[in-house]
């Protein structure tokens, strides 16, 4: 039951698959469509190669029931066919059926689906299948559709009869059923009878000619007949009376080549295929010929005739075989099936090549792509992102005033005397060098690089982007150029050179100057006095003017006095140094890696703890009269505190420095350790003592 319910859902499956047209034309009625199952699963098998099909086969009764023979290779699958079959009765005949399996045998003619079940099916008309839906519980309205559809087919009857009788004209025999069983719309209640005529109007020559593959062989399978055509193909049937196994082999059904078997199964599709030790010497290399056709039996000669076509898609095999289209006759559709089907061959490979031209284009694309970033970030890096963006969509930049930022020129200092004493190549390269550690930096601390020109280079904060912290950024780049600049080598001495640093605040007019070689430049006096604090610099120090110094003030940032000086074309300024920040530490101020400054803290933290343990064990040991730079070093001092603590500055100007006169090393320890405030900055503070690698982060 449960195989029987799943046919009937594989039937409404492949119907919404969209196989129901194809399977609704297969025949007019249930014998018909049952008898051309076994073609469609040939057409889809070409379609789909590893289809394994069942196959069937049907023969009438007298009493209008059927024997269905089911062949299959798998086993236990026969009790999905009564469920597929009926609801394909029911679906497309209106016809109601019932199937029993009567024999199941193993079957010893096949050479293949060797399961042999054969089901007795017998078929019940129903009123209409919609209307059975509707209907189906009343059965008076089934008994009165009944009686009013035999009341109408009295009167019909009556109405000819009458009609014949007053008519004169005689009519025959056939013209008289023909009138009685016809209805209003002239269709015929009854089956067609087709006539046929006395003698056969056709001469061998011609039908030879006209089927040019057929065979027409008796119950011994020797040829009798055989078309021009696959003679030509197979020689050997131009001898009459050759037997037909030893040409050919039967691919479809998978029987023996018996008389016996082929008129078991004379409703299927019979593929054969040449042998290719029959075939001439030359042809043994080309692939075997296939025919495809049905099998009809000639009562009155005993002999069966064999109605076929090469079986073949493509010109290319065709080719192969050493055919030509004017060998198949103009009405066999196998001709139109190779043209179609060659054309569908060259539009899969026009699909092909589209799709093989898409993949390039979307290769090229994706190297386009590729230069493209390449060709913006070479933009980028000569112009602002902003500025680039409106010149490549053809806009004009207009000219942008910023209030306040911060300039910084630097340069090397002896840089005419160094090149005066160096090959060419040698001061590309130390330039070079510096620049590249110059041009990290300012991507560390997003500051804009306006232009280098000989040894000076110019950067500025607050633009083309204004930011408030455009002083704090330039300070924190000049701290990082001027330990960057030990790591250059000078080529004379090959000592590190030194550079002089020039920071100013002020107002500034930024734009894009040129068309050939545009560069966003800056326009002010803002640039003037940053120049001039680089050019009255003093070498590796960091000159700021007093608006730079008000901007710094109140932040993180140690800063010295450097006092009055004469300033070329601006008279006497106050100006500054720039010492240090308090809160960054060198790896953070040059941008180096979080892994470096951790292998920094664990050396530090061992060497803090060290000391703590030297401390607790000179406590323990009584050794009270200490001096402090046993254990501190000597610059250790209340600006330290200030450092570590800067949110607590009234507790920073209260500590005095660390003496073992004052304070006992246990006090000092615990106090400071206790006080609430981060391990780490203590650590910090010792790390600032310890001295430094050149070139470590």
């Amino acid at each position: 039951m449960v195989l029987k319910q799943f046919g009937e859902f594989f039937f409404e499956f492949c119907k919404r698959s969209g196989y129901d047209h194809m399977l609704r034309t297969l025949g007019g009625n249930l014998y018909e469509f049952i008898e051309n199952l076994d073609a469609l699963h040939s057409y889809l098998s070409l379609s789909y190669q590893e289809m394994n099909a069942p196959s069937f086969r049907v023969e009438k009764n007298e009493d209008g029931s059927m024997h269905l023979h089911y062949y299959s290779d798998r086993r236990g699958l026969c009790h999905i066919v009564p469920g597929i079959i009926g609801a394909a009765a029911l679906d497309f005949f209106n016809t109601e059926i019932s199937m029993e399996i009567v024999n199941q045998t193993e079957e010893e003619e096949r050479t293949g689906k060797k399961e042999h079940i054969v089901f007795l099916v017998t078929q019940k008309p129903v009123f209409s299948y919609k209307k059975r839906n509707k209907f189906s519980s009343s059965t008076q309205y089934i008994a009165d559709s009944g009686r009013r559809i035999e009341k109408q087919l009295n009167k019909e009857i009556r109405d000819r009869t009458s009609l014949i009788s007053v008519c004169p004209a005689k009519k025959n025999h056939w013209e008289t059923i023909r009138g009685i069983v016809t209805l209003g719309r002239g269709k015929l209640l009854r089956g067609f009878k087709p006539a046929y005529p006395t003698t056969l109007w056709i001469d061998t020559k011609t039908f030879c000619n006209g089927l040019p593959f057929h065979i027409v062989f008796d119950e011994e399978l020797r040829v009798k007949q055989s078309g021009v055509s696959i003679q030509k193909i197979v020689p050997g049937l131009q001898t009459m009376g050759i037997r037909l196994d030893h040409y050919f082999s039967i691919v479809h059904p998978e029987v023996t080549f018996t008389i016996s078997s082929v008129q078991k199964f004379i409703n299927s599709q019979f593929v054969f295929r040449t042998r290719r030790e029959m075939m001439p010497e030359s042809w043994k290399q080309r692939p075997m010929l296939e025919l495809r056709g049905q099998m009809i039996w000639m009562e009155s000669l005993q002999c069966m005739l064999y109605l076929c076509s090469p079986l073949l898609r493509t010109l290319h095999e065709l080719e192969e075989r050493q055919m030509h289209i004017a060998d198949i006759a103009p009405h066999d559709v196998t001709r139109d099936l190779i043209l179609l089907n060659q054309q569908r061959l060259a539009e899969m490979e026009l699909s092909n090549q589209l799709e093989r031209k898409k993949e390039e284009l979307r290769i090229l694309s994706k190297h386009l792509e590729e230069e493209k970033k390449k060709t913006e970030a070479l933009l980028y890096a000569m112009l602002p992102k902003h500025v680039a963006n409106q010149l490549k969509e053809g806009k004009r930049v207009e000219a942008g005033e910023f209030k306040e930022c911060t300039i910084l020129f630097s340069d090397v200092v002896t840089f005419t005397n160094i090149c005066a004493q160096c090959e060419p190549i040698q001061i590309v390269l130390m330039l070079n060098s510096m620049y590249l550690r110059f041009d990290r930096l300012t991507t560390v601390h997003d500051v804009y690089k306006v232009e280098t020109i000989g040894d000076a280079y110019m950067v500025v904060g607050g633009v083309p982007v204004p930011v408030s912290t455009h002083a704090e950024r330039v300070a924190n780049f000049a701290l990082g150029i001027i330990i960057a600049a030990k790591e250059v080598k000078n080529p004379v001495s090959g000592n590190p050179i030194q550079i002089r640093v020039g920071i100013h605040t002020g107002p500034v007019l930024a734009g894009v100057v040129g068309e050939k070689m545009p560069r966003y430049c800056l326009f002010g006096d803002t640039v003037n006095i940053a120049s001039r604090m680089e050019s009255h610099g003093v070498p590796s120090k960091i000159h700021l003017s007093p608006t730079t110094y008000y901007c710094l003030k109140d932040k993180s940032f140690e800063m010295t006095a450097r006092g009055e000086i004469e300033v070329k074309g601006k008279g006497k300024m106050h100006t500054y140094f720039l010492i240090r920040n308090r809160t960054a530490t060198e790896n953070e101020i040059m941008g180096n890696p979080i892994k470096e400054a951790d292998s920094d803290h664990e050396s530090v933290q061992s060497f803090h703890e060290s000391r703590i343990k030297m401390i607790q064990s000179s406590c323990q040991q009584g050794r009270v009269g200490t001096t402090e730079n046993q254990f501190f070093p000597q610059s250790f001092n209340s600006n330290y505190i200030k450092y570590l603590f800067p949110s607590s500055l009234s507790y920073a100007a209260q500590f005095r420095p660390v003496s073992a006169s004052n304070h006992s090393p246990n006090e000092v320890v615990s106090g400071i350790l206790c006080s609430g405030q981060s391990r780490v900055k203590w650590e910090r503070a010792f790390s600032l003592h310890q001295p430094r690698r050149r070139g470590s982060g």
